[in-house]
């Protein structure tokens, strides 16, 4: 079955028309082959919708003057498709993470196109570092094409797809894309050293896909018994669990996994959850469900934001009337960690960018609000750590500006006063 299906990328996406909607995989599983092979069709075709999460890499048809053949539809954005966005030759679709699956299974998918491992004796492929929508994508196409490499792993868990599923399959031995570490800064290790506060030996831990999360939570490598239930795995995990931090041995559910959907590093990173039974991936409709990720005892989640208004609402896509990302995972995660028993949303920011307070009296007009004031629980600077969850409008205020820079505390001070928040 696998010699017949064996086809090159041209002949692969030969079966690609115009008005076809596209799924494929985010991150380091986009079947660079293949959309390369595409865009070389573009004078062939017009309008060809592209679903996909996070992209890293600035593809063909992702280029200014493609648009008539091909338009992106961002799941969630990354910085190579934010100017697309922002010109209005890509879209964005809102939603929880969670839902994703959902979604595609209601949506008329024509062709999915994923990166996979080499096939087992069973004649399975893995999905190695993205499940995250791509069973859903996969299970509902009318097309199939499964791009084989070697360098994907091969991961535990929900990640299997078997060779009769697939319509076609394509080889390449293309390096997966990387993305760097983030460099542990001293207010890096500020904010940390404050996040490790909150943070209680044995304790199930999300890091949110930013660099600031990241980076803060290196400083846990002091924990005893940590577990991981999360919907990115970065190279923090890797140090976490190499350190002896991250055990999984004291989790409620899953005892002795790490439960993911998705993987963006390094090869370090990649080849660490080749065949490594500590991983268990599961769609995004498991992992970042709030009612499951609440089944865990002590669950804390940790999440990067661009601004905080002082009422506490947070804006991590737009700041102002500027559309070009999407919500990510940190709603499921604040939400879910809420609800967990003794369980704690920790939201972590720099107090200022550039000069510019990143707590503002309010949002700017237009600015999307990602977390709402009532999913906030804790917020920690390099200043400090403010508690939100189950203070008035006066003692939310009063806890962030103590925390702000001090520079801007006088002027955030006045503004809540000009609010009516505080005397």
């Amino acid at each position: 079955m696998y010699k017949e299906k064996l086809v090159s990328a041209a002949e692969a996406v030969s079966v690609i028309s115009s008005n076809d909607n596209i799924v494929v995989p985010p991150g380091a599983a986009e079947p660079e082959v293949l959309m390369e092979a595409l865009a070389n069709r573009k004078s062939e075709l017009k309008d060809v919708r592209i679903h996909q999460m996070l992209p890293l890499r600035e593809a063909s048809y992702l280029k200014p003057g493609m648009e008539r053949h091909f338009r992106h539809v961002s799941w969630l954005t990354s910085s190579v498709v934010k100017r697309g966005v922002k010109e209005g030759r890509a879209g964005v679709m809102p939603g929880y993470l969670y839902e994703y699956p959902k979604f595609i299974q209601d949506m008329d998918v024509d062709v999915f196109m994923g990166t996979v491992s080499p096939m087992d004796e069973h004649g399975y492929f893995s999905f190695g570092v993205s499940v995250d929508y791509t069973i859903a994508a996969a299970g509902s196409a009318k097309k199939v094409i499964l791009v084989v490499n070697p360098n994907m792993p091969r991961t535990m868990g929900y990640s299997f797809i078997h060779i009769s599923q697939a319509d076609m399959i394509v080889e390449d031995n293309t390096p997966l894309l990387e993305i760097p570490k983030p460099e542990l800064t001293k207010i890096h290790t500020k904010i940390g050293d404050y996040v490790c506060e909150l943070v209680d030996d044995g304790s199930t831990i999300q890091l949110g896909l930013g660099s600031l999360a990241n980076a803060t939570a290196l400083c846990l490598s002091v924990k005893k018994g940590l577990g991981v239930h999360t919907h990115f795995i970065t190279d923090t995990i890797v140090d976490l669990v190499e350190c002896g931090a991250v055990t999984n041995r004291r989790k409620n559910i899953h005892q002795g996994k790490i439960i993911c959907s998705s993987a963006v590093g390094s090869k370090r990173l990649y080849q660490f959850m080749n065949n490594n039974p500590l991983f268990e991936m599961h769609a995004v409709s498991y992992t970042n469900d709030p009612q499951i990720i609440a089944r865990n005892h002590n669950m804390v989640a940790i999440n990067s934001v661009d601004e905080i208004d002082l009422l506490g609402q947070c804006a991590s896509e737009p700041i102002g009337p500027k559309l070009y990302s999407g919500t990510g995972e940190q709603v499921d995660f604040a939400r879910g960690a809420m609800n967990a028993q003794n369980g704690k949303s920790i939201v972590v920011l720099q107090s200022t960018h550039k000069g510019r307070t990143k707590i503002v009296p309010m949002l700017e007009s237009g600015s999307v609000v990602s977390l709402s004031r009532n999913d906030v629980d804790y917020v920690v600077t390099e200043y400090g750590i403010a508690k939100l969850r189950g203070k008035t409008y006066r003692q939310r205020a009063e806890a962030l500006i103590a925390i702000a820079h001090p520079d801007h505390r006088d002027g955030l001070a006045e503004a809540a006063k000009k609010f009516g928040l505080t005397r």
